[in-house]
């Protein structure tokens, strides 16, 4: 049976009552619209199917009896950044301890001076008081400076940002405490304001990390309030001047995780303003864009066809279009998939053609 007879209706428009006519209108109508609004629901692009079901999905592999309980019930994207991040240090603890006759300054232990150095050096705060004295230990230094700043700037604020994203939903329910917040209504919150909540969770982390290195600095290095606040100051903006700092053992097994928080939370926080301020911008345009008069210029342009007809999917073409979701660029490689797939060359995507579409490839 060829595919047009697949398509014909099982009795002529003629024969069809008028009001099944005009039901059939509308049916076809409103299923249309169902069509256009189940696309909100569409499957995220991580969603993978079975080649022989496409209604499956296929499960994830079952983690390894043998993986630690605490790792395996972390994000895979944390996991790999820890993993990375012990790699980094334990490497450049190694050589720094190796070089360490030929690195000057304030010592206190071999092993916890080499993991504090690599980590000053790894955040770009660069004190001073432990100073490369030879051309090996430069070039080493100089080498695990860069790739350190690879790894702080990429995978460590990737780690900063799972775990704010765990802090949020607390977060929102602590400013409802007074109203009933269930799941949806969290979740409905934290996708209208993400950003916004980001900000306030960093900023809190950065205020305690802020008074925690101001008071250890004050208790066990023995300096004044001032300037134990500006030692903070200097440390967390990796300013590192290097008149203060952290010259005792257990100063310095502080510094080692204190350092570290603390710039990558700083960090954080200033991306977080940054794309707060850009989400800001980007809904007062999208708020604009549906609020104007639409004029016959408007109609004009979204008509794509130039049948003098705007359908709701050129009418929300080009209002995202407007708005910036799109451009033309994104539209062409759609489109481009589209024809790919319309092996009749119909104007419509069927089951069949998708399946000659790619037996086809295959055969190519």
């Amino acid at each position: 049976m060829s595919n047009d007879s697949a398509h014909d209706p099982l009795l002529a428009k003629e024969q069809l009552d008028p009001l099944a006519q005009d039901f059939n209108q509308k049916s076809r109508t409103s299923s249309r619209k169902r069509r256009l609004r189940r696309s909100r629901s569409a499957p995220r692009g991580d969603f993978v199917y079975n080649n022989d079901d496409n209604d499956v999905k296929i499960d994830e592999p079952p983690p390894h009896p043998s993986t630690i309980p605490m790792f395996r019930d972390l994000n895979p994207r944390l996991r790999q950044v820890i993993i990375l991040l012990v790699l980094y240090l334990s490497i450049g603890t190694l050589c720094f301890y190796l070089v360490r006759n030929h690195i000057s300054g304030t010592k206190t232990n071999g092993v916890l001076d080499a993991v504090y150095f690599c980590v000053v050096t790894m955040t770009t705060v660069g004190y001073g008081d432990l100073v490369p004295s030879n051309s090996a230990s430069r070039l080493l230094a100089c080498a695990f400076v860069f790739s350190g700043m690879v790894l702080v700037g990429h995978l460590l604020s990737r780690a900063a940002d799972y775990l704010v994203e765990k802090q949020e939903a607390l977060l929102v329910r602590a400013f409802h405490l007074r109203k009933t917040f269930g799941p949806t209504d969290t979740l409905k919150e934290l996708h209208t304001n993400k950003l916004r909540y980001k900000c306030y969770v960093t900023f809190l982390v950065l205020v305690v990390l802020f008074l925690a290195g101001t008071i250890f600095l004050v208790n066990y290095e023995n300096m004044p309030v001032i300037e134990a606040f500006y030692c903070v100051c200097s440390t967390v903006t990796t300013l590192g001047y290097g008149d203060k700092s952290f010259n005792s053992e257990t100063g310095r097994l502080f510094a080692v995780f204190w350092i570290l928080t603390s710039t990558v939370c700083l960090a954080q926080f200033f991306l977080y303003v940054a794309e707060l301020n850009a989400e800001t911008k980007q809904r007062e345009l999208v708020k604009w864009v549906l609020t104007r008069r639409i004029t016959n210029n408007d109609l004009e342009a979204a008509d794509l066809d130039d049948d003098r007809v705007v359908g709701a999917a050129e009418f929300i073409l080009y209002k995202l279009k407007e708005m910036g979701k799109i451009d033309e660029n994104d539209v062409a490689g759609i489109m481009e998939e589209f024809e790919q797939l319309d092996y009749d060359e119909s104007g419509t995507l069927t089951t069949s053609d998708i399946i000659l579409a790619q037996t086809s490839q295959i055969q190519r």
